[in-house]
């Protein structure tokens, strides 16, 4: 019975964010919206932001994410969940809580950016603080490369955006693990 409204919950915060920007969306019209009381919402959900991170994780896909899977079919997956739910995407970013977003694209794919980067490092002689960074620099150039297509309306050819985009960036990162300290 949870799990079902939860989903509900979800569901109708999706129908919400389709027709309005997500600072418009407030606990009171949600729970008019999906039919329950204010303490079913609060026993799912810790606030509207709570919400926000959950739809994040379920309606742009991260939660089904192969980690076996290449980061660049993860980002291309991410990038079509966003064009397959777009005006939602859209009344979150250009929202007060846009910073939201960012957050979560950012931070949503930590565990895959650090298992690519230490993958070819391939237990070098790389210092951890050098594999932090080169793992940091990477995650804000996928962040902006994420930020880009949001900017250029989604209109972005994504499998060839992302295909160009790989060698440089899989270049730079072999170039910074081997690259010595002057």
């Amino acid at each position: 019975m949870a799990t079902n409204t939860k989903n509900r919950i979800l569901e109708a915060f999706g129908a919400m964010l389709e027709r309005m920007p997500f600072e418009k969306i407030t606990v009171t019209a949600l729970i008019k919206e999906c039919g329950i009381g204010r303490n079913t919402f609060y026993y799912h959900y810790e606030d509207i932001y709570d919400l926000l991170d959950d739809w994040l994780a379920r309606c742009l896909g991260w939660n089904g994410v192969d980690a076996c899977r290449d980061w660049k079919d993860n980002l291309k997956h991410l990038l079509f969940q966003c064009r397959a739910n777009k005006n939602k995407v859209y009344h979150v970013f250009n929202s007060v809580s846009r910073d939201r977003m960012e957050r979560y694209a950012l931070t949503s794919n930590n565990d895959l950016i650090e298992q690519y980067v230490a993958g070819i490092a391939g237990g070098g002689n790389v210092s951890a603080d050098k594999l932090k960074a080169i793992t940091d620099l990477f995650r804000w150039t996928i962040i902006g490369f994420f930020l880009r297509y949001l900017w250029n309306d989604m209109k972005d050819d994504v499998d060839k955006a992302v295909d160009d985009f790989a060698p440089l960036v899989e270049t730079f990162i072999g170039s910074a693990l081997t690259a010595k300290r002057q």
